[in-house]
Parts: structure tokens; sequence; C-alpha cells
């Protein structure tokens, strides 16, 4: 919810972006606590001069002296011992009448990564807060540090570890990780290098200021160190893969970093879990001439799923990367929120891993997507398939994220449909049904924001796909909302 429509004002319930006060004393304390957790979160709507009655319904009690109130805000909002940052404009508040009362609407939108931790009362560690279900809760301390490492460019694996050396690294896994950047991109410029010279290119490892030496980087750690190694710098480190294909064995495989009979990094866990996942798959094979095609759209995007999980991991959170797979679905868990958000992710253009220099190891050989497509990809193979659509959750405290891929077909009517959508809609089309959810309200702005598009072209798709049945409309013309069928 990023607007407030006050033809609606009898629907709302509060929610994880709707707040409501009394403020019958003026601006109320709590005010600023919910102001920090919106921006620290996905933003939302804060309603003054309003409460909520025990079923949930909202009451409107109005505001005595509105024009103080909007005054002391503004004041209050840019004092800087107040609040961190003012993320709002003048059109971020509005008055409405309602019930004879009157009541002002305050608009938080989502902080970028680049402002956050947005914090109140000069304290970033006691300050800092978010929310969820339950309403606002304050901020520890590793989810304070979690924001700050997300505000620069310079990613945290970048960062050179003077304390290691190059032999840290695990000289297997170079060797074969070069084999296969050199089958990926035969006669590179860089397949006669020494290793010392191919790490630093890739951006493994890295000239310290400090003493003028070759050093790993945290990336190259994480890639090519060895699990105790790693445990030194990222002592939160873990990697966990649990197949569970039958029900009478607790785990059929599993694969830890900490076993001990394997490196543990990264590199080697991508190539041990990935074939795993696409393993025993029920997707019909494709043939180029005679030859048997065994790398489907499927397994590109398991593998899409695998290393997007990885190069957004934050290895500094607890829980560490988990994977789940069992008869009927595949869950990919990370610790880190999302950077982009969640809309944006669906949304796909935008690329801005936690790991970029993890990310670029991985493109060299192939893996991985640049272009900020790779979760719209999932989605779209995912949708051919006739699958229940992947779900994407977001967990705070600490900060984690989830995928399910499930392989449980959808229903008749809802696969009839959806081939149906598949041969008529454009992927325009196909693009806003994936993005809203079955029976909430979006506005003609909510949708035009969410798939980057003009006002004008968007209630055009809209029209087209209410004409098509595929969604329902609120009555009238103004403030009009859109709802998926």
């Amino acid at each position: 919810m990023t607007t407030f429509d006050i033809h609606n004002f009898d629907k709302y319930r509060e929610n994880n972006r709707l707040e409501v006060k009394k403020a019958s004393g003026g601006l109320p304390n709590s005010l600023w606590d919910t102001y920090s957790s919106f921006a620290n979160s996905y933003g939302g709507v804060i309603l003054l001069g309003v409460i909520e009655n025990a079923d949930g319904s909202f009451k409107t009690t109005g505001l005595k002296d509105v024009n103080k109130l909007n005054k002391d805000f503004w004041n209050t909002i840019n004092n800087s011992s107040k609040t961190s940052i003012n993320l709002l404009t003048d059109d971020d508040i509005e008055s409405y009448e309602v019930n004879g009362d009157v009541i002002l609407a305050i608009h938080v939108p989502k902080a970028s990564r680049q402002d956050k931790p947005v914090f109140i009362n000069g304290d970033m560690f006691k300050g800092t807060f978010r929310r969820n279900h339950e309403g606002d809760y304050r901020c520890n301390k590793n989810e304070v540090l979690a924001m700050l490492r997300d505000q620069t460019e310079d990613t945290a694996d970048m960062k050179v570890l003077d304390d290691m050396e190059i032999s840290d690294l695990d000289s297997e896994t170079v060797r074969i990780y070069r084999s296969r950047h050199s089958s990926f991109h035969p006669e590179h410029v860089w397949d006669n290098l020494s290793d010392d010279k191919y790490l630093e290119m890739i951006g493994a490892a890295r000239i310290s200021k400090a003493d003028k030496r070759l050093h790993p980087t945290a990336a190259g750690l994480l890639m090519f160190g060895k699990e105790y190694k790693i445990l030194y710098e990222f002592p939160e480190y873990f990697l966990d893969y649990r197949e569970m294909l039958d029900p009478t064995i607790r785990w059929t495989d599993r694969i830890q970093s900490s076993s001990g009979d394997w490196s543990g990094n990264l590199f080697d866990f991508f190539f041990r879990v990935s074939p795993k996942l696409s393993k025993d798959l029920k997707v019909p094979f494709k043939l180029e001439g005679i030859t048997r095609i065994d790398d489907t759209p499927v397994h590109k995007a398991l593998r899409e799923a695998l290393a997007n999980c990885i190069v957004n991991t934050d290895f500094f959170v607890s829980r560490g990367i988990v994977i789940r797979k069992d008869d009927e679905k595949i869950v990919i868990e990370n610790p880190g929120y999302i950077r982009t958000g969640k809309d944006q992710m669906l949304k796909g253009g935008i690329s801005d891993p936690r790991n970029k220099a993890l990310m670029k190891m991985f493109n060299m050989i192939g893996i991985g997507e640049r272009a900020g497509s790779g979760v719209p990809d999932i989605f779209s193979v995912w949708e051919s398939n006739g699958w229940i659509p992947p779900e994407i959750e977001e967990q705070y405290n600490p900060d984690r994220t989830i995928l399910t891929l499930s392989f449980k077909k959808k229903s008749a009517e809802s696969a009839e449909k959806s081939a149906e959508s598949a041969d008529n809609l454009s992927s325009r089309h196909q693009q806003i049904l994936s993005l809203m959810e079955v029976g909430q309200e979006y506005s003609s702005d909510e949708i035009a924001e969410m798939i980057g598009l003009k006002g004008s072209r968007t209630r055009q798709l809209l029209k087209e796909l209410v004409d098509s049945n595929y969604l329902s409309v609120t009555s009238g013309t103004k403030n009009r909302r859109y709802i998926k069928k």
C-alpha cells in the first residue's frame, strides 16, 4: 500500500503499511517510531485523528488544530536531533474530512539503502525501528549494522583481508574454477596468467594499501577458501543442503559446509548442490537434431535461483544458507533482506547484489544474470510449466529471504486460464498479473509504478485485463481500484 484512498476508509485495517493514531493532544511520540519503521521497511501511511475499534475497523476522532499539527510535524521531522533524515515532501501529507472529522494522512516512503538506517532521537542503535505484523519494533545492533554495510557502493565482499594470504585459498578449487572459465571462454586473455594475477583480475585478490602485497578479498575467501579459514572472517558462515525424498528417512542426502570432508566454500557448494536440485525432476527434454538437450529452462532457473541466493547473502547474519528439497518443492533461504525491495525484485530490470565481486566471478563462468531479470525469468519458467507461482518471503530479526519453488500443478481452472493467458495476453499483461496478489486492491498509479510505465498506458492495459475478466474493478472512475480474481 503506497497510496491512501479516502473512499475506502471503512474497508481499511491496520497492517504492515497502515497505522492509525488518535493525536488528540498533539503529535504522539509513537508517531516517530512508526516513521522510522515504515522508512526502514516498505513505506506506509500514518493516519492521525483515527482510532482502531475492537473489531479492527477505524473510527475518526478528528484533529483540533490541523494547521498547528501540520506545522509541528514539519518542524520536528526537519530537526536532525529528532530524525536522521526527512524523506517527505509537501505532497506526502494530505488532510481529509471523514464523518465530519478532519484527519491527516502522512505518506512515508521506503528509504533507499543509502539512507538507511532511518533513526530517531539521535541514537542509531536505540532509535532504529522496523515494521512487522505486531507493529513497530526496535532493531537490534546486528540489524542496524546490516543496514550500514548496505549503504556503500563497494559491497562487503570487496574488502581486502590483510590477515589472509593467497596460500589460504584452496588451490584445487581455484584450478577447477579456471578450467570452467576456460571452457566457457576459450582462449581468454587471462588463461596464461599466474594464479596470483588471475585471482586479482577476477576480484578474488587485491593489493593491500597497508603492506602493498596481494591478499585475498572477502569474495575470494568465500569462493575459494577452506571453511575453517572462512570462519575467521565470517563467524556466522554456514551452508546446508537437506534432501528429504523418503518420509521414512530423516535425510536422504545432506551437504554441510562444516562436515570437514570437503572444502566448504561457495564454489564447491554450488556445484555439489546444483545438480541435486534438478535431479529427478519430471521435465520434458528437448532434441537438437538427434541429440538430447538435458539443460532445460527449469535447470537454468534452478541454477539462477541458487546463484541469486549466494550473491545476495549477508554472511555476517546468523543461520546461514539453508536449502531444503522434497518431492513437492525446493525452499532456498539466505540471510539478508532484499536490497532492492520485493516489488522491484519481482519487476526486474535493476541489479543490486549484496556481493558484487561474487556475482562477477559466477558470471565469468556463465552463471547468474546481471540485468536484474533473474527472478522474473524464474517466475516465467514456473508459469510455463503450469506450476504454482514461486513465493518470496522476507523476515526480519534476523534478516532472511526465503524463496519457495513448488512443483505442484495449478488447479485445472487456474491452469486453463494460465494457458489462455500465455496465448492471448502480452508480456505486459502477464507482468501485471504476476505482481498483483489475489483479492488485494491496487490503484492504476500503484501498478504503473510497479511495472515502470506511464499512467495512461497502464490504465489501458488494466482496462484490457478487466475486459478479459482477469481483473475486477471498484465502481466509479475517480480513485478506481483494481482487484485480481
